[in-house]
């Protein structure tokens, strides 16, 4: 019995660090390479905005700039609905854990700026008004400002 509940302990002990793995990586490079960290929260194959903001920022070689010259550590927490574009059941745990700390409300799409403790410095609701490189410029005048 008591290897039982060693057994159980252990398994949802690993869960819980795995569920926020990624954050926790990004907070670690962003804190080595003084980067921060941009959150967003999609939903690609039922988001109309959503998909406009991966195709016409996050996809585009100016944001791409962003994340190669140490500005930012991306991530996206996608909550996909059709079946074919399911994720694995770590990564749905992880992106709900996400929301639970980030995105209480359930917006989509919803884009937060994090500086690598986490505290959010810059939140965008729904698709940004800005084209990729105005929404770049903010982001490396934020980035400018925590120096």
């Amino acid at each position: 019995m008591k290897t039982l509940f060693s057994a159980i302990l252990m398994v949802v002990f690993a869960a819980g660090i795995h569920a926020q793995n990624r954050l926790e990586n990004a907070k670690k490079q962003a804190s080595q390479n003084k980067e921060l960290i941009l959150l967003n929260f999609s939903g690609s194959d039922w988001c109309i905005p959503c998909i406009k903001l991966h195709k016409n920022i996050i996809e585009t070689d100016e944001f791409k700039k962003l994340e190669t010259e140490n500005i930012i550590v991306y991530i996206n927490a996608d909550f996909p609905r059709n079946k074919k574009n399911q994720l694995s059941t770590e990564l749905k745990k992880e992106n709900a854990s996400l929301a639970d700390q980030y995105n209480k409300k359930g917006l989509f799409p919803y884009t937060l700026l994090l500086n690598s403790e986490g505290k959010i410095l810059k939140s965008w609701e729904g698709l940004p008004s800005e084209n990729t490189l105005a929404f770049s410029k903010e982001i490396r005048g934020i980035k400018e400002n925590q120096k």
